[in-house]
């Protein structure tokens, strides 16, 4: 294996050639205390940028076992790396030349602690997966400054980014005793009978809509349990911790606008990730499988039972097996709360504000001027204790314009200056007091979820069936390793940001997924989704045995046999998301 020096050396010999030169330097070289892969050189400066990995020994590297011992710490030290490259390449950037020239970075974070590709860790290795816009002027290359960015820059991000010894431990072991202790957390909430878990002393509130770090201003206010919710639990790391416990069942959010109601439900819908320390919402968590709901104009359904919901359509038009490339708000919220019992959902997050106001309750007076018979919809208000009698479906709602829904409540939450208050008792008093003379529509069962088998066609070209025709149905992996025949290609993935991938030839609106928070996961459904149809995708498995077939990879130490080539860019992603992804595919096809 050649060296850093061998690698100096050809580089400022390829100095003012053109740029295609650089596929050259390909391959691996020696640094003292790594190696550095090059595994892919772009073609143009203006392409996307080469990558790269470097692989630390651990023997080099230090890191105690301790650090990676469990799982969850496993997967917080490779964030706390991920964010340590993060910071090192950023103070060492400059523009180097046109194009991508002198960028050096890696997959980028947020908030919370999730499993990301770009860097791994075992008792042998730590290996750090990024990207280098290799420098030039114009098309000519500029060798001597890629020699410093390759050469001198990245030994120093590698030093303070890698190496056990150049951390702040304490602050390392933070991270992972917040994230372990989190990951408890969520984990004890089954055993109590609860849906959600809120810390006192959290702060909620965000600094905007597009920005999710924590509101920076002395009058934010920090969320106090009321005495009735509060529930204590005592982590493994940390000790006590007290805070408001929502029970499964129907929990309603009320209040005046403005006083926290949707603040406290998109806390609680994130609370299926581990923020991280000093995010104000350490410790918030939520089932696992909470997914939140809402109307959606416009989007594709495809052989949705929505019965349950909608019914009895004019002319005939059967919603058994309903299918819409133009869906109603109505329409797209019951066919969501379906698509995700058939994904395994346990917990429901609705906002009045963002759902169909037809879908949600149809009072006394409209029942009277407009007969059942001649509405199709049936509104949640008449199903949601059925989802949770027949499915053990939980729901938190948002509601601050009906006291209908005072009838079918558990618990009743009110929301004042940004702290709860438990008027669960209230509530039902004034429900008692007022009678509801609405009749209830929902009769006496849910309904039943019919199964969807997706059929054999390839979803990135909707105008052709497709049928595997390879060796034994094998895809991409066999491939690579050089078995079987040679695979069908491989679509077109992009991801636009968290709310929009290219698949193919579509583009697949996903900004209703809002439980979605890194593009990185978005390329993972887009990978997972090939992999899908590549490997299983055979006319025989239903959906649900589709997700759990790819179950494994979507958040593992497997992710990477979603993709032929190793990828810096991945992020774990649950199956629910990859669900609702694929049933927003126009291209899908069902029996």
């Amino acid at each position: 294996m050649a060296d850093d020096q061998v690698l100096r050396q050809t580089l400022v010999r390829l100095d003012g050639l053109g740029y295609k030169a650089y596929k050259e330097i390909q391959g691996s070289y020696r640094f003292p205390g790594f190696t550095l892969h090059i595994d892919f050189v772009q073609g143009d400066p203006f392409a996307a940028p080469s990558r790269l990995r470097v692989v630390v020994p651990q023997a080099e590297a230090g890191f105690p076992t301790e650090t990676f011992h469990s799982r969850s710490r496993e997967i917080a030290l490779r964030d706390y790396l991920t964010r340590q490259f993060g910071k090192a390449a950023a103070a060492v950037r400059e523009k180097r030349g046109s194009g991508n020239s002198g960028l050096m970075a890696i997959a980028p974070t947020s908030q919370y602690i999730l499993e990301r590709s770009a860097l791994w860790v075992s008792e042998a290795v730590v290996e750090a997966r990024f990207w280098v816009g290799l420098p030039a002027r114009g098309r000519q290359i500029l060798g001597r400054t890629a020699a410093d960015l390759l050469c001198d820059d990245l030994p120093l991000i590698v030093g303070r980014s890698l190496f056990y010894s150049a951390l702040n431990p304490t602050e390392l072991q933070q991270h992972l005793t917040v994230a372990e202790d989190t990951d408890w957390l969520r984990d004890q909430l089954a055993a109590r009978g609860l849906v959600a878990f809120v810390p006192d002393g959290a702060l909620l509130p965000r600094q905007s809509g597009v920005d999710e770090r924590p509101l920076q201003d002395s009058s934010a206010v920090r969320f106090r349990s009321p005495a009735s919710l509060r529930v204590e639990f005592h982590r493994p790391n940390q000790g006590s911790i007290s805070g408001m416990g929502i029970p499964k069942g129907i929990t309603l959010i009320v209040g005046g606008g403005y006083h926290g109601k949707s603040t406290l439900l998109r806390a609680i819908a994130l609370g299926i990730y581990t923020a991280i320390p000093g995010d104000g919402r350490e410790h918030l968590v939520t089932d696992a499988a909470a997914v939140k709901i809402r109307a959606e104009d416009g989007r594709s359904i495809t052989g949705v039972d929505i019965s349950p919901f909608i019914n009895h359509l004019p002319q005939g038009r059967s919603t058994t097996r309903f299918s819409t490339e133009n869906a109603s708000g109505s329409t797209s919220q019951a066919a969501s709360i379906i698509e995700a019992l058939e994904a395994g959902a346990r917990l429901l997050l609705v906002d009045e504000d963002t759902s169909a106001t037809n879908f949600m309750i149809r009072d006394r007076r409209m029942q009277a001027l407009v007969a059942k018979d001649k509405e199709p919809i049936t509104p949640l208000i008449d199903k949601i204790r059925q989802l949770y009698r027949d499915y053990d479906l939980s729901t938190i709602l948002v509601m601050g314009g009906s006291g209908d829904y005072f009838d079918v409540a558990d618990t009743v939450i009110a929301m004042t200056d940004y702290q709860p208050q438990d008027v669960t008792q209230q509530a039902r008093a004034i429900a008692a007091q007022f009678a509801n003379p609405r009749t209830p529509e929902g009769g006496d069962h849910f309904g039943s979820l019919t199964p969807r088998i997706p059929l054999p066609k390839r979803l990135d070209s909707p105008e052709k069936r497709w049928e595997k025709s390879w060796h034994g149905g094998r895809g991409r992996e066999d491939h690579r390793s050089g078995e079987g025949d040679r695979p069908e290609r491989s679509p077109k993935l992009k991801a636009r940001d968290i709310d929009e991938l290219v698949f193919g030839s579509e583009t697949v609106d996903l900004s209703a997924i809002e439980q979605l928070v890194e593009v990185g996961q978005v390329r993972t459904i887009g990978a997972a989704i090939a992999y899908l149809q590549q490997h299983y995708l055979d006319g025989r498995r239903t959906l649900p045995d589709l997700l759990n077939q790819i179950t494994p990879q979507l958040a593992t130490n497997r992710i990477d046999e979603l993709t032929t080539y190793r990828q810096g860019d991945l992020v774990a992603v649950r199956p629910l998301e990859l669900a609702a992804a694929l049933n927003r595919l126009r291209s899908l096809s069902l029996r």
